[in-house]
């Protein structure tokens, strides 16, 4: 329930001092024990309430029932193939969403594991496009502290509350523990990608506990962001005037989440490393063929630490050993028994049995004195096996190697570096922590916001495996298309192409592949029995130095859109990675290069209107990379035919620009150039009244997939007057002068017309269509002149009209919704009435706010850019508001309930930060109108492709072969 005042106060600082005791907090200032100056913040007694989820109208419902009947039975029809399928609204998890969540574990693309800030670990994601949300609650921290010689005692779960089935008399599972923690004077303290607990004399008066979570999130660094790691930092403090001995004890049930634990075959293996790393390897045997995982779980020994571990534990009666007994141990002796070390690896569980393991740090803490103990967790599942049978190894295992075992490696250099992943951490964030103008809520949401790209089923490849590909089909030969491209300062050279003979031979091994081939299991045949080889990538891409090469990356849509890479959605959150991860940014946009000149004419169904259409179109930029098959089979959205959706090539040619101008990667423009052509002159058709502009088609064709559209429409025409412009500023860079002109005489053909047809006086219209929604205020309307201004280059229309248009979304879009408290209203009528035309219009989407916020930053309107943000802050992250905090959805209704958690667009809030800060390479750049520079022809005629000077432009890049997608060029 949200309090009455939500709407009305606002709190501009969360200080430390106001969760805990300034005195804790001084005890604790050394070693970053203490928490940050900055950072989300709850107390652990804090009620966890259950999130609200948004309902359809009846007439909503009404105008999708056709919708929705073919989409349950598509849904049935992939279950049937025991695939999910990529949006279904149909099925509820068991675990109802709840404001539990944290900080996630782990770097990125190697599979996620989410922390509450309560304690508990869940929403598993080992297994790409599969979540498991409930927490394992046999994974825990807990604490025994023994004083004057064992005749004081005191041993506790750090885990507030009580757990379901305490009490049983007859319990020897986890009920059986301690679960003595009230959490009233226990604190969470967030600040991705690290987080602090505080233990401010709990369970022990006279103990202060300060738990630090760190992962190697660190920007610019591909490396240690890839591992899938975390370390655990205690710092106890002894208040007391007794020695204490204190030992901390890590569980951990050897379980990739759900019921995964109950599958039997799972193995525990006890292990001392080197540099007094111990601990002990869960060695877990996925079902339905997924590839293994083992977990490690251990602590460092220090002088003053002795480490030791109970390689296996059970939850039942039947164990051998049971959680029950493990618990009595630590209260009796505080460790456990040192020859278990060499008791090797464990029978492999029954099914229906939980294997679990325990590893306990114990140190002596003297009367006012300070000790450290760390623990480190790693999760080692080397291959990413999708659906339909590729198979591919993940970014770390380029360091690590292709074992399981690697896992071990894994926690014993977390423990040994992650204060140097702290040093980073720190350098990065404390620029923006430190400036005293921006706002303390935008601090610490700015970094918290990036938990997606670590709990967004983020899977990162690499592409230098040294395996070769699974493929077992008949001996072929295909032609391969290639051109040479050379860079030499800012001048770029090609050569004819060569053409190469390929064979794929029937022999080859069971392996998996480097990120450019997808190693099949099978075959698949189209529907006149042809077989279509998968295997082949276009080198022409691929052509990167090692120095560039970072593999290949995919993040999902959100959670419940299980869609890799959703380019609509990636136009917003894109900022993240090009600000922090730029060669992945570049690496995603090179895979949509690839595909705009590709096609798949598989049959596919759309499920809005029922019609049959091809899956890929060439020219058109895919929804998606895909789901079961993602680079291989794309656009795994269905319900509307995207190839007709009028965003997704202007949002392609606008990120292409904006990441060409600001990493001034000249190999990656000529590179990507071809597509960038292709997808300009692809809409060309959609012109169908010769004034420049596109038209939409009276259906929803954009990311708004609801909401539909007639005539010239504010956001795409918008979206198509900056490609244009990006376009012809890139071609000239390129140069490619012809293709430059004819984008100069249609943009100046076309911004006239969108003028006429849309501006009011004081905004642009919805649309030029007689809807009763025709007049809307669109809060996104100027999204093409977000990207025109973030690239560096002219506004798209005079300061006055951009600046109206801003200032009317700010005072009705987002004033006029509970005072500006909620975010920015995706549709609203000029009377001040929320436009409900359809579930969308009456949405707010909180990373289209933030990209209004950063648009407003832009146009030099930084008071309404904040305070249009802040209203998703305090509607999703405050302690005021619903409880959206590390899963911030797609959007939330006025009532305040959402529609799908854990969303891809909100990491938008980087788009603010992108104003903020421009990039060196777009503030230096010359001040000059690109437009102007370009001198018109009496003629515009199609350009051959070459023209004298330094630079000579591909007309088209090399041919696909054999690939499922079949080059038309």
């Amino acid at each position: 329930m949200v309090s009455s005042n939500l709407f009305h106060r606002r709190k501009h600082s969360w200080p430390p001092e106001e969760y805990i005791s300034r005195a804790t907090l001084q005890l604790f200032d050394f070693d970053s024990a203490a928490p940050p100056e900055h950072a989300w913040r709850r107390r652990l007694d804090s009620h966890a309430n259950i999130l609200k989820e948004f309902s359809v109208t009846f007439r909503e419902a009404i105008k999708m029932v056709r919708l929705g009947v073919r989409l349950w039975s598509y849904i049935r029809e992939e279950a049937a193939y025991g695939r999910k399928a990529p949006i279904d609204p149909f099925t509820r998890e068991s675990c109802k969403p709840s404001a539990s969540q944290g900080v996630p574990l782990g770097g990125m693309g190697s599979g996620s594991i989410s922390r509450g800030f309560r304690g508990e670990f869940r929403q598993w994601q080992i297994i790409p496009g599969i979540r498991e949300g409930s927490p394992v609650m046999a994974n825990q921290f807990s604490i025994f502290i023994s004083r004057d010689g064992g005749n004081k005692k005191c041993a506790s779960v750090l885990a507030p509350g009580q757990h379901e089935g305490l009490g049983k008399q007859d319990d020897c599972g986890i009920s059986s523990w301690g679960w003595n923690l009230s959490g009233q004077n226990s604190t969470y303290h967030a600040l991705f990608p690290r987080a602090w607990t505080i233990y401010d004399g709990e369970p022990d008066p006279d103990l202060k506990v300060s738990c630090r979570q760190i992962s190697p999130f660190i920007p610019h660094n591909y490396k240690d962001s890839s591992l899938p790691t975390a370390v655990f930092v205690y710092t106890l403090v002894n208040t007391g005037k007794e020695r204490a001995k204190v030992s901390l004890l890590f569980t951990w049930a050897n379980s990739t989440g759900g019921i995964s634990h109950l599958s039997g075959d799972h193995v525990n293996e006890p292990f001392i490393g080197e540099d007094g790393v111990s601990g002990v390897l869960l060695h877990h045997k996925t079902a339905k063929g997924n590839p293994p995982v083992t977990f490690a779980i251990a602590a460092c020994e220090t002088q003053n630490v002795n480490v030791t571990v109970l390689p296996s534990f059970g939850l039942s009666q039947e164990s051998c050993v049971t959680a029950k007994d493990m618990w009595g141990t630590m209260v009796r002796d505080g460790q456990f028994d040192r020859g278990n070390f060499s008791s090797g690896p464990t029978m492999p569980s029954s099914v229906g049995e939980t294997l679990c393991a325990a590893v306990s740090a114990s140190a002596w803490v003297e009367p006012h004195g300070k000790c450290t103990v760390a623990f480190a967790l790693a999760w080692s599942s080397p291959k990413v096996k999708f659906l339909k049978g590729s198979l591919y190894y993940r970014r770390y295992t380029k360091y690590y190697g292709t074992s399981e075992r690697a896992a071990r490696q894994l926690v014993h250099d977390a423990l040994k570096n992650y204060k140097q992943w702290e040093e980073e951490i720190e350098k990065w964030q404390n620029p923006i922590l430190h400036d005293e103008r921006l706002p303390e809520w935008y601090k610490f949401t700015l970094f918290n916001e990036l938990y997606f790209l670590v709990a967004g089923g983020t899977v990162w490849i690499d592409s230098q495996s040294p395996d070769d590909c699974t493929v077992s089909r008949p001996h072929t030969t295909r032609k391969l298309e290639e051109k040479n491209v050379r860079v030499k300062g800012s001048k770029v050279e090609y050569t004819d192409h060569v053409e190469h003979l390929a064979s794929a031979g029937s022999n080859q091994r069971d392996r998996a592949v480097p990120a450019g081939l997808a190693c099949k299991d099978k075959s698949v045949s189209t529907e006149d029995g042809d077989s279509m080889d998968f295997s082949h990538s276009l080198s022409f891409f691929d052509r990167k130095n090692n120095e560039d090469d970072v593999g290949r990356f995919l993040y999902l849509e959100g959670v419940e859109y299980i869609m890799w890479c959703t380019y609509d959605v990636h136009f917003y959150a894109s900022f993240a990675l090009l600000e922090l991860f730029p060669k992945i940014e570049l690496s995603i946009q090179r895979d949509f290069a690839k595909s705009v000149l590709s096609e798949d004419g598989r049959k596919v169904r759309f499920l809005a209107e029922g019609n049959w259409g091809i899956r890929k179109v060439r020219g058109a930029v895919p929804h998606d990379l895909g789901t079961h098959d993602p680079w291989n089979e794309m656009n795994a959205y269905n319900i509307h035919d995207t190839s007709k959706w009028k965003d997704l090539n202007p949002k392609f040619v606008l990120q292409v620009y904006r990441d060409f101008s600001a990493t001034r990667d000249l190999a990656f423009g000529v590179d990507v150039w071809p597509s960038v052509r292709v997808a300009m002159e692809y809409m060309e058709q959609f012109d169908r009244d010769d004034d420049g502009l596109i038209e939409n088609d009276g259906f929803p064709d954009q990311t708004y997939d609801a909401w539909t559209v007639h005539g010239i429409s504010a956001y795409c025409g918008c979206l198509w007057l900056a490609a244009l412009q990006a376009a012809a500023a890139m071609a000239l860079e390129i140069g490619d002068r012809d293709f430059a002109e004819r984008c100069k005489a249609t943009f100046f053909k076309a911004k006239p017309a969108f003028e006429a047809k849309l501006w009011n006086g004081s905004y642009f219209n919805y649309d030029s269509g007689a809807s009763s929604n025709s007049k809307s205020i669109q809060a996104d309307q100027l999204a093409g002149q977000w990207y025109t201004a973030s690239s560096g280059l002219p506004p798209l229309f005079d300061d006055g009209k951009i600046r109206s248009s801003l200032q009317k979304i700010y005072d009705f879009n987002v004033m006029k919704v509970r005072g500006g408290r909620m975010g920015a209203v995706n549709g609203m009528h000029p009377n001040g009435k929320v436009d409900e035309t359809c579930m969308q219009s009456r949405e707010i989407w909180t990373g289209v706010t933030y990209a209004v916020a950063a648009n407003m930053i832009l146009a030099g309107m930084e008071e309404q850019a904040f305070t249009t943000a802040e209203g998703i802050f305090i509607a999703g992250w405050s302690e005021e508001g619903y409880g959206y905090w590390f899963q911030t959805p797609e959007a939330w209704t006025i009532d305040g309930h959402f529609r799908s958690l854990i969303y891809m667009r909100p990491l938008s809030i980087w788009g603010m930060q992108w104003a903020l800060s421009l990039p060196k390479a777009i503030m230096e750049a010359p001040k000059i109108n690109m437009m102007d520079r370009i001198c018109l022809s009496p003629m515009i005629s199609r350009p051959s492709g070459n023209e004298s000077g330094d630079r000579i432009v591909a007309h088209r890049a090399g041919c696909f072969g054999n690939s499922s997608f079949s080059c038309t060029c």
